[in-house]
């Protein structure tokens, strides 16, 4: 017997278990949507606080760009306006930048090579100095400065113009030079008298009466030593005047030392002193080649002279820094301090046959080349001369060879 048929009006009946499991369903589901919706806030407010920061970051690095922007500026006219050229130049020689100073100055131009402004320096008169001729076709006269850029190869060159200051230097040891003309003209009438009245005298007694041939040729080699020291003193007084350099150019230090002995080996061997030469390293320095070796012969002459009845004369290099020192010593009679401060004086001299401007001479030499000379010294302890001078540097021994 069948079972009789559901009503459509009478509604679907649902077990207990699933209503059970229906109803956790829809408990998690609102729990997820609670969580979903606390995370999305939480979303939603970590997003406004990143633009927020965004914002700010943007505002400084905005500000930041702009600050840079006005500092490049500021940079840009600074170099376009600076009196002193300078130059960028990579490590494949290639200018990467240069301001209108260096242009005006040499012909630095970005993206042309570094070797073609460099040639137009050629060396000066004094260390560290450089002649060319500008843009202009104007000489000028320039110092150089090189110095390495952290982070490559690259380095930054500075030329500053020294035209003026040459110019000034020039009439200052010129105006020096005649002040001291003037002081020592009273003196150096005194020098050119004393030997002149000899010679004067001599020649008389040869002309006056008759005299043995032997008497003769004593008298009249008196009468020319006389000649020659009245030479020696208008020579040396003419040196003095000039107190210029007359040319430039790389003296190798050794060669230079192997000269000096090879002109004052003979002097000392005659006097019966010892000359003792220690051959120095390998150095460069650069000026006019004969001015200081007539310098240094000075020195040494002096130094033997100082050795009575025989004795040692050294001559030695001291490589110190940016400069070189030539030391010559003796153990003579020495100098008392007293006449050390007098030592350099024109026409200041201890001997009887001397000039007084060997050590004045000497020392133009040595302040005219950018060094000097200093004296230690003290009663029959010997003395100490030591001519100091700039060392040539690498970058101006290329350039002095057209490199």
């Amino acid at each position: 017997m069948s079972e009789p048929p559901v009503s459509p009006a009478e509604p679907a009946r649902i077990a207990p278990e699933e209503a059970a499991r229906l109803a956790e369903a829809f408990r998690l589901f609102n729990a997820a949507s609670a969580e979903l919706t606390e995370a999305y806030g939480a979303l939603e407010k970590q997003v406004a606080s990143l633009t927020e920061e965004l914002a700010q970051a943007n505002g400084e690095l905005r500000r930041q760009y702009e600050e840079k922007a006005r500092l490049t500026d500021r940079l840009s006219t600074l170099l376009n306006q600076l009196p002193a050229g300078v130059v960028v130049v990579d490590g494949n020689g290639v200018i990467e930048e240069a301001n209108p100073a260096a242009l005006d100055m040499v012909g630095a131009r970005p993206g042309a090579g570094w070797g073609a402004s460099a040639a137009r320096l050629l060396p000066a008169d004094a260390p560290a100095e450089w002649d060319c001729t500008g843009e202009n076709g104007q000489p000028r006269r320039l110092s150089m400065n090189e110095a390495a850029l952290a982070g490559g190869n690259a380095r930054i060159v500075l030329l500053h113009d020294m035209t003026r200051q040459h110019a000034l230097k020039i009439a200052a040891a010129r105006n020096e030079r005649l002040a001291a003309m003037g002081e020592m003209a009273a003196s150096l009438a005194h020098q050119l008298r004393t030997p002149l009245a000899a010679a004067t005298l001599y020649v008389g007694t040869l002309l006056s009466r008759e005299m043995a041939p032997a008497d003769v040729k004593s008298i009249a080699s008196r009468a020319q030593d006389r000649l020659r020291h009245l030479e020696r003193l208008i020579r040396d007084t003419l040196m003095f005047a000039r107190g210029e350099v007359l040319g430039r150019e790389a003296i190798d230090v050794a060669a230079l030392v192997d000269e000096l002995q090879h002109t004052v080996e003979p002097v000392a061997r005659q006097a019966g002193v010892t000359l003792t030469v220690t051959p120095p390293s390998a150095g460069t320095v650069s000026g006019d080649r004969k001015a200081v070796a007539s310098a240094l012969v000075s020195l040494l002459e002096n130094a033997v002279q100082a050795c009575v009845g025989g004795g040692e004369v050294g001559l030695s290099v001291d490589f110190a820094g940016n400069e070189v020192g030539f030391v010559v010593r003796d153990n003579g009679r020495g100098i008392p301090r007293e006449i050390q401060e007098r030592l350099f004086e024109p026409f200041f001299t201890t001997r009887e046959d001397g000039t007084g401007l060997g050590l004045a001479i000497a020392r133009g030499v040595a302040r005219v080349h950018g060094g000097d000379i200093e004296c230690e010294s003290a009663p029959g302890a010997g003395s100490r001369f030591t001519l100091r001078l700039p060392v040539q540097t690498p970058e101006e021994v290329v350039l002095e060879n057209g490199q």
